[in-house]
């Protein structure tokens, strides 16, 4: 699933797009939605919230799409012949005069009120990406908030707490496992046992908003093919910082379970190859 980074990206190039022009061909591909009429409304803005885009149209109406693991929106000039997949797969296309967005196998087609986007996305804990200052339609970053959220549950390892978007809203599983290794903890670790939590937070918007208008979530400073990452990828090759053979599990139930990678030098604590796996864990 992508990460908030990307999803902030996607929605630059929306933006870009598609804001501040009227719509000449809107075509809703799913049964709920393939009637509704959005030919001639503006476009008012394309917003992220986490991993969710919200793209306002004129009229009081929101169109809440999602990317979830294998989905993405594609612009093209006018004219320009669309790739991206198959026809069948296509979702969404949104178009104007000058360019055309195409939405490929979004897990979530919705149109809905835009007074009423709170419930698909007032669960989410504080977005990464979110303003320093409230603006018209989004909440400001609150990093005391999003650490208070993670504190919650104090004996749930800091992986799966990360990756609850109802503590802090962006962070996938490439983040997830980059964080930990620079908390110099492992993934199951629980997150009372986290001595610089806020730490964690601060770092965890750092490398998003490093990374939102470009590819590849970089963690380590070095944007060169193989040497973006720490741990993420890098199952039984040596780590970085100490040469220690680099681990790789699964954590969580499936078909949530996410692969998890861990230096067990560099990142003391729990773990499966100690004895103590996580919920639904299993070594891979």
């Amino acid at each position: 699933m992508p990460e908030g980074d990307s999803v902030y990206r996607t929605a630059w190039e929306l933006r870009r797009a598609l804001a501040g022009q009227v719509l000449r061909v809107a075509e809703l591909r799913v049964p709920a939605h393939a009637t509704a009429d959005l030919v001639g409304r503006g476009v008012l803005d394309v917003v992220p919230r986490g991993k969710h885009l919200l793209t306002r149209i004129e009229g009081g109406l929101t169109l809440h799409t999602h990317l979830r693991m294998e989905g993405r929106w594609r612009v093209f000039a006018a004219g320009e012949p669309w790739s991206g997949g198959a026809e069948f797969q296509i979702r969404a296309v949104l178009g104007n005069a000058d360019r055309t967005a195409v939405g490929y196998r979004l897990g979530v087609v919705e149109l809905l009120p835009t007074a009423g986007e709170a419930r698909v996305v007032g669960h989410l804990g504080p977005d990464l990406l979110g303003p320093t200052e409230p603006t018209s339609g989004s909440a400001a970053w609150d990093e005391a908030e999003a650490v208070r959220r993670l504190a919650s549950v104090p004996g749930r390892g800091l992986g799966e707490a990360l990756l609850d978007q109802r503590n802090l809203a962006g962070i996938g599983n490439v983040y997830a496992n980059e964080l930990c290794f620079l908390a110099q903890v492992s993934p199951w670790t629980p997150v009372a046992q986290v001595a610089e939590l806020p730490r964690v937070v601060h770092a965890a918007r750092h490398l998003l908003v490093l990374n939102k208008l470009r590819h590849g979530h970089v963690t380590t400073g070095d944007p060169r093919r193989d040497r973006q990452h720490w741990v993420y990828g890098r199952a039984h090759r040596p780590c970085r910082r100490c040469g220690t053979e680099v681990r790789t599990a699964r954590l969580g139930a499936p078909p949530q379970d996410r692969v998890v990678f861990w230096c067990p030098r560099c990142q003391p604590g729990p773990s499966p190859a100690a004895g103590v796996p996580g919920r639904g864990t299993r070594v891979i």
